[in-house]
């Protein structure tokens, strides 16, 4: 058993009732409910260093794997994971546990499912801290026609997120080695392995080609050991990559579903970190600077210098601190 792993040796996991049948879960600790959300492509697994350090700081602390992720459901229809729908799955984690709010925490895609549980449902999440991804109100473009004009040097690129919209074709090229396109996944966007800044884009597709073809080959970031790569693709190998992947394939419906919240605010106390290294920050300064008017409950924004798009595993302790900080300063 690695070191990651006997951090959570006294965490439960549980099976929780939701609207889509079932969450699977992991807690440790006592206290006031913090709800922690990952993002793609990962698992509750991606806070193995924050549960055990939570829940030391007197948090009762409860990893999810999302919608369409390890053992908890995942319905054949790409429309039930819509945001709507996860914000319900959310809520019914909160209910299930016996709690009436929480604080919740996201990275990357759980950033913005975090974000939008507590836009949907302040009185149950009561603050919010976002990682890597900043708060966008909902509204601007269209998903689909903004990313579709994203196409790289002369059209002969196309943005991940259009590549990911086709179902079935970025399956076809994970799935016959999901072990090898998560490393090369993990090691694109990790301050210690990422390509260099002048080399091609690993978050744009060349045409013809797979993302793969700009992902580093035989290299771990130094926070991957090859035990924490086994758990992150024996999950993915038994469950497939659809589940996941139709969270991209729901954001024109997110769109049009969240209408009446087009330009809302985040009032709750907030919380944002971001890795210097991270394309999520800087292609999304604008969204940083504009904190004031879209998280006026902001308490701090943080960003960690050498640290790419995996910053509470790249840098556990910078991120538990911070963490711990913003939680301890919320009202009892």
């Amino acid at each position: 058993m690695s070191s990651s792993q006997q951090t959570t040796t006294n965490a439960e996991h549980r099976l929780l009732p939701s609207p889509a049948g079932r969450v699977h879960v992991v807690e440790q600790g006592e206290g006031p409910l913090v709800l922690l959300v990952h993002g793609f492509p990962e698992s509750w697994y991606s806070w193995r260093h924050q549960l055990p350090a939570l829940a030391a700081a007197g948090y009762r602390t409860v990893a999810i794997d999302v919608r369409g992720y390890g053992r908890s459901s995942k319905p054949r229809a790409t429309d039930a994971y819509r945001m709507l729908e996860l914000v319900e799955d959310n809520v019914a984690v909160v209910h299930a546990l016996g709690e009436r709010s929480a604080a919740i925490i996201g990275h990357d895609w759980g950033a913005t499912i975090a974000s939008h549980s507590a836009l949907l449902k302040p009185d149950t999440f009561h603050a919010v801290a976002l990682l890597s991804v900043p708060y966008t109100p909902p509204g601007g473009p269209l998903p689909s026609e903004l990313f579709a004009q994203m196409t790289g040097a002369d059209g002969e690129e196309e943005f991940y997120v259009s590549y990911f919209q086709e179902p079935g074709r970025a399956e076809a090229e994970i799935e016959p080695d999901v072990r090898g396109w998560l490393a090369g996944f993990y090691a694109a966007l990790s301050a210690d392995t990422m390509p260099p800044p002048d080399a091609p884009s690993p978050h744009f597709v060349p045409r013809p080609g797979t993302m793969r073809d700009r992902f580093p080959t035989d290299v771990l970031p130094a926070w991957l050991s090859e035990q924490d790569l086994d758990v992150y693709a024996g999950e993915f190998e038994r469950t497939g990559m659809t589940g996941p992947l139709n969270r991209y394939r729901n954001m024109d419906r997110d769109w049009k579903d969240l209408t009446p919240h087009h330009g809302a605010p985040l009032t709750q106390p907030s919380l944002f970190i971001g890795g210097t290294l991270d394309a999520s920050t800087t292609w999304l300064a604008a969204a940083i600077e504009a904190f004031p008017t879209t998280l006026p409950g902001l308490r701090s924004a943080h960003l960690l210098e050498a640290c790419g798009h995996w910053l509470q595993q790249e840098h556990p302790t910078q991120t538990n601190h911070l963490l711990i900080n913003w939680l301890n300063s919320l009202p009892t």
